[in-house]
Order: C-alpha cells, then sequence, then structure tokens
C-alpha cells in the first residue's frame, strides 16, 4: 500500500511538473529568424497547416505544444486566415490569440482620381505587399477572370485607399475596385437628373472621365460638365484635349501638337462627335454626380484662367475674347 501511495504521489508530482513546465512555455518568448517575421495563413488551413506555415517563414514554435495549448483552450479550429506580422518577445500564448482573434497585418493601397488602368497597374506591380497574379496576364484576360464584359477596364475601379491581407493577389484586389465603382454608379444612375444625353450608365462614365481630366477646381466641376452635356445634345464635337493625349498613350511626350488634334482616331474628339469609345481615367465620385447632375447654364466653352478656375461662354466670341485674355495676354 505504501508503495502505490508513493508511486501516486510521484505520478501526481510529475504530472503537477509537466503541467507547471507546460504553461512556463506558454509564456516564454518564442525564438524567430528575424523580427519581425511576416506570415501567411491561407484560407481554410488548420492548425496543424498554419503551424507548419508558421515554422517555414521563421516562427520556431513546437507543433505538438501549441496544438496542446490551442486544445486546452478549445481553439484548435477557431484560427483565422490572413497575414501576420509577429516581433521578437512574442510568447506561444500571445501567437496563439493573434491567430484566434484575427489580428493581422494589413497593407493598403491608394487609387487616385484620374489615374489610367496602365497606372494603376503599375502601382500594383510596384507593391511588396500584393501578389502579382496579373502580371503577365492581357487585360482581356483580367476581363475574363473578373467575369466582366466590358471592352476595356480603362474607368471601371473605384479611386479610394484599399486595405488588404499582405500577399493578397492583385486581381482581387482589381475586383473589389471594379465593385466599388459598379456599385457607385449604379446609385448614381439611379438618381439622375432628367433629359441627360446618355444611352447607358457606362457612357455617364465615360463622360465623367473626361469631367475629372478637364476640371481644375471643384466648384467648377458642375460647370464643365454642363459645356460637355450641352454640346452632346446639340451634336458640337467635344474637342477636349485629355481624350485626345489618352489616344496617344505611351507616344504622348508631354506636348500635344496641332497635327495630334487633326489625326483622326477613336478617342479623337476633334475629329469624331459624341463620346469616346471607352473613359480615359478613373473618375471619382464628384465627376460622376457631376455628369448625372450637371449645372442649370447654356454655356458651351471654357478656358483656364491660369488660376486652377476656368473662363465659361455661352458663344464663340465670347470664348474667343476669353482665350485672347487668359491664353494670350490680351485685354
Amino acid at each position: 500500500m505504501r508503495f502505490l501511495i508513493k508511486l501516486l504521489l510521484l505520478a501526481v508530482l510529475s504530472l503537477a511538473t509537466a503541467v507547471a513546465g507546460f504553461w512556463w512555455w506558454a509564456g516564454q518568448p518564442l525564438e524567430l529568424r528575424g523580427s519581425p517575421v511576416d506570415f501567411h495563413i491561407a484560407s481554410g488551413s488548420s492548425l496543424r497547416a498554419a503551424i507548419s506555415q508558421m515554422r517555414e517563414a521563421g516562427v520556431a514554435v513546437q507543433p505538438l505544444l501549441l496544438l496542446l495549448l490551442a486544445r486546452t483552450q478549445r481553439a484548435d479550429t477557431g484560427i483565422k486566415a490572413g497575414s501576420y506580422s509577429v516581433e521578437q518577445g512574442i510568447t506561444a500564448q500571445q501567437l496563439l490569440d493573434k491567430l484566434i482573434h484575427g489580428k493581422v497585418t494589413q497593407g493598403d493601397i491608394t487609387l487616385i482620381e484620374g489615374w489610367t488602368f496602365r497606372q494603376w497597374r503599375a502601382r500594383m506591380e510596384a507593391h511588396p505587399d500584393l501578389r502579382g497574379d496579373s502580371r503577365e496576364l492581357s487585360e482581356a484576360e483580367i476581363i475574363r477572370h473578373l467575369g466582366r464584359d466590358y471592352p476595356s477596364l480603362e474607368g471601371w475601379q473605384f479611386p479610394d485607399t484599399y486595405l488588404f491581407d499582405k500577399q493578397s493577389s492583385d486581381l482581387d484586389l482589381m475586383a473589389r475596385a471594379v465593385r466599388a465603382m459598379e456599385q457607385r454608379l449604379a446609385e448614381a444612375w439611379a438618381g439622375r437628373a432628367d433629359g441627360l444625353p446618355y444611352r447607358s450608365p457606362y457612357e455617364a462614365l465615360i463622360m465623367a472621365s473626361i469631367i475629372e481630366k478637364e476640371t481644375g477646381r471643384e466648384a467648377d466641376r458642375e460647370l464643365v460638365a454642363a459645356v460637355f452635356v450641352n454640346r452632346l445634345r446639340l451634336g458640337m464635337p467635344l474637342q477636349t484635349d485629355p481624350t485626345v493625349i489618352y489616344g496617344l498613350g505611351e507616344t504622348f511626350d508631354g506636348n500635344l501638337r496641332k497635327r495630334h488634334l487633326q489625326t483622326d482616331m477613336p478617342h479623337n474628339t476633334y475629329t469624331r462627335r459624341g463620346l469616346p469609345p471607352t473613359p480615359i481615367a478613373m473618375p471619382g465620385l464628384a465627376s460622376i454626380q457631376a455628369a448625372l447632375h450637371p449645372a442649370a447654364t447654356s454655356a458651351l466653352y471654357f478656358v483656364a484662367r491660369g488660376d486652377g478656375s476656368s473662363h465659361f461662354s455661352n458663344t464663340l466670341d465670347e470664348h474667343n475674347r476669353a482665350v485672347n485674355r487668359y491664353l494670350r495676354g490680351g485685354k
């Protein structure tokens, strides 16, 4: 009997020692390959798979002990996918808390109003926290991947700052930006003014992109919109330089010449009437609203004053006088 009692006491002591050692381990800093260490837990990963991903990244966690720690807290099936960053001094318990509560690290990227899709792609390709899955794809292939049938992605990315898990796919980010633009355009189209010369929301998007590129001052935006809407109604050519510049693409050297305005091409609004075939930039919400709610004016012309604002004219004679005054130094 004494032997059994001693054996039982020894077993209890051993168990207590093991438990104490286990909780001591849970509170000790983990060994890291560097600091910080970034890693990504793929969607649908089990805790065992997540441990493999962390160890591969440089977090020297003991797999069996972390699994046991998670099970004591009924958290072995509750970890969150995403990107994480850990620094020197983090313990196993703190690491598990991060995984349970999804304390992910995020990257961010800003799409600027007036950018082209080419500029947007270049920014994404240069971003260190985005996975470049679209790098080898043509624009047409990207459109198919996104499940759309647009003739171009130009204009279909809503300008905003986007947060994302590090090492997310750039295709996922494009999809989010497209959905954001579709939603905002649909909402704006539903509340549009009466009598506008657009046959579809897409035509409104094209106009919004022109307004975005032509507006130098916020207060002029609805007036700029009105000028182009009035020209459309009258069947006048829009005659807007940014469309020609867009059509020239990478051949444009910064100087728009008379021969450029006279060379016919799909985006030349000097040689062709109506809207160009696609947007020429990514318009912001203010330009979309302006396209759908232009100012109540009969103005058909405007010229930059040189201070960011524009002078608006109803007649060609008045416009020519304004051009002479603001561009040629006349009185």
